[in-house]
């Protein structure tokens, strides 16, 4: 059997399941961290519940993936999560998600394992939103997550390091309201309100533009250029603003 015709024989069984994302849709991935609770209160004992060292490596890693050959225009973390927003027209592998999660996947991890100086392992999975109001409605609905998340670990946390055991303080929490939880804390010094934003709404990462000195050779002059740059936002809107700030980034 010569080679072509035993390339095209085995590639069907490679490419059979390939979809790919319809043009008009919006493309967003979820990047998730795999047993990164073992990682990162275990083996490497970052400050619980938060630590900022943690947030830089996530930021890092974020930043990496809207760089490295995809065209991004919105990129947000919280937690062990990373959620990518890609431009209407981005077209790489033909928008195939199996060679997008892949590839994002594999960004991600290398990204973060040379950072950790340990291996940490993402996956992959892509949304495929028909519309802007949808795509607000995911950001939405990480950015409110994100808050559930900072309000439950706090007090979580603050139970733990009165010596109550895991168990106990996982299930203290099961039927208490927001309110409640918010005044267990402030019993025991911590006004909610005052935590760090980032901690309690993520980080968002997007393009902004700026002017720079430029030399002009062809002129003789010193002009100004317009660039791109990442912004690191550690302060992103809530509620009905966050979705007014998405809309914005969306265009």
């Amino acid at each position: 059997m010569k080679f072509s015709e035993l390339d095209a024989k085995m590639r069907v069984y490679e490419t059979a399941h390939d979809h790919s994302v319809l043009p008009g849709i919006y493309i967003v991935a979820r990047i998730d961290g795999r047993c990164f609770t073992s990682l990162t209160k275990e083996k490497h004992n970052f400050q619980a519940p938060y630590d900022p060292k943690f947030r830089d490596i996530m930021v890092e890693t974020v930043s990496h993936l809207m760089q490295c050959g995809f065209k991004v225009i919105y990129g947000y973390t919280q937690s062990d999560e990373i959620s990518l927003l890609f431009d209407l027209n981005e077209n790489t592998f033909d928008r195939k998600e199996r060679k997008l999660n892949s590839v994002l996947a594999g960004e991600a991890s290398a990204k973060f394992s040379l950072l950790l100086g340990d291996m940490g392992v993402f996956d992959s999975r892509i949304s495929q939103l028909p519309s802007k109001q949808l795509v607000v409605d995911y950001f939405r609905w990480r950015n409110e997550d994100a808050h559930r998340n900072a309000l439950n670990s706090h007090c979580y946390w603050a139970l733990r390091k009165e010596g109550v055991s895991p168990r106990k303080a996982a299930a203290t929490f099961n039927k208490m309201s927001v309110a409640e939880k918010n005044e267990f804390l402030f019993q025991r010094g911590i006004n909610f309100n005052d935590i760090e934003s980032w901690q309690k709404r993520g980080v968002g990462l997007y393009w902004e533009t700026y002017e720079k000195e430029a030399y002009n050779p062809q002129t003789d002059e010193h002009v100004k250029a317009l660039r791109n740059r990442l912004k690191v936002d550690l302060d992103l809107p809530m509620k009905d603003e966050y979705s007014q700030f998405i809309e914005k980034i969306i265009g």
